[in-house]
């Protein structure tokens, strides 16, 4: 049987097949030894003394590692406006490491019903203009759109704690009943409701509810690739000067000239250049 893994809690697996049926599953030996599963991940199972048994795991499309899921048709970075801050730095470092794993992201704002301060709509607004796809939301207003992205497809969702992650996934699929409750007021951040990695079915697809990263690890990514997982660079690359062009320092830098002419976001390019020294610092920040 080939099916997908949709749920890992410690060894135990939970396997669903094309048609939506579910199995209990453990794995091999020689599994746990070569490969650590994700949840997304493609199996062939077979039956062995009345349960079910992964014996391979299929070669995957792509792989986050913080959250663990495998196969992902697209990332949805989840900001709020308010309780906790909307926060661009976030975003942009997220897509970077989206971006890395070879796969789209997206920017869910959230609770737009509460008000936006003018500097945040300022933000949201350059993302808007830029190519990430962007979608507003808010409590009784959500976009209809949001549920046909989702069809068909696994997504993940990540950013911010406290930022309604549940709250968004209980609003698309009303049988959805993942645990979810009110911000810290005194912390001003949310707790992790989210008890364990699982591909949830939501209007049609498959979404991970996850914590969240607790870091952002930019250690295999390199200087010069960093460019390439940034949305608002990609049409100025290769028309610098000079080909190793890192858009830090050097002269006849496109991507320097588009901030200059405003085609890219000041505060975006600002937010590269910290990734960048994060990068050449080789040092891992917490956040």
């Amino acid at each position: 049987m080939i099916a997908r893994i949709i749920r890992i809690i410690s060894k135990e697996y939970t396997l669903m097949d094309d048609k939506g049926n579910r199995y209990d599953a453990i794995l091999t030996g020689k599994i746990r030894m070569q490969m650590k599963p994700a949840a997304g991940d493609l199996v062939e199972a077979v039956r062995l003394d009345h349960r079910w048994v992964v014996e391979k795991i299929l070669p995957r499309i792509n792989k986050l590692i913080r959250p663990s899921v495998a196969n992902i048709d697209q990332a949805l970075i989840v900001m709020s406006v308010k309780s906790p801050d909307f926060s661009p730095a976030l975003i942009d470092r997220l897509s970077v490491l989206i971006m890395s794993s070879g796969i789209q992201p997206m920017l869910i704002v959230t609770k737009c019903d509460l008000g936006i301060e003018p500097d945040f709509e300022e933000r949201i607004e350059e993302y808007e203009r830029g190519p990430m796809h962007v979608i507003r939301t808010g409590k009784g207003s959500l976009d209809p759109s949001l549920a046909g992205i989702l069809e068909g497809k696994i997504s993940v969702l990540t950013g911010q704690t406290g930022a309604g992650k549940s709250t968004l996934l209980n609003e698309l699929e009303p049988s959805f009943h993942l645990a979810t409750q009110e911000t810290s007021k005194a912390l001003g951040r949310g707790k992790h409701t989210t008890r364990h990695n699982e591909l949830h079915p939501v209007a049609g697809g498959l979404v991970a509810d996850t914590p969240g990263f607790s870091s952002l690890d930019f250690s295999r990514i390199s200087a010069q690739e960093l460019a390439s997982y940034v949305p608002d660079f990609l049409p100025y690359l290769g028309q610098c000067r000079f080909n190793d062009c890192i858009h830090q320092n050097e002269p006849g830098c496109a991507v320097k000239d588009a901030v200059e002419r405003g085609d890219i976001p000041r505060v975006r390019y600002e937010d590269y250049l910290q990734i960048m020294q994060m990068i050449q610092n080789r040092k891992e920040r917490y956040l």
